[in-house]
């Protein structure tokens, strides 16, 4: 179980980066949140990949 955990949180973790880069990238009339606050997604992304990599180091050590 807990290794199912660990890839949900990968899993995750890559879907709430895909999601507010293409906020970022995309022109604000076609982007998910239409560009809403810059910050907003630099501290989503950052915490996508805190997320990830806890996830990634914590499903390595259970090997």
């Amino acid at each position: 179980m807990p290794k199912a955990l660990c890839m949900a949180g990968m899993v995750i973790s890559i879907l709430i980066l895909i999601l507010f880069v293409l906020d970022l990238a995309l022109p604000a009339n076609i982007a998910p949140f239409k560009g809403a606050s810059m910050v907003m997604d630099i501290g989503f992304i950052l915490c996508a990949g805190g997320l990830g990599y806890l996830s990634w180091a914590t499903f390595r050590e259970q090997k």
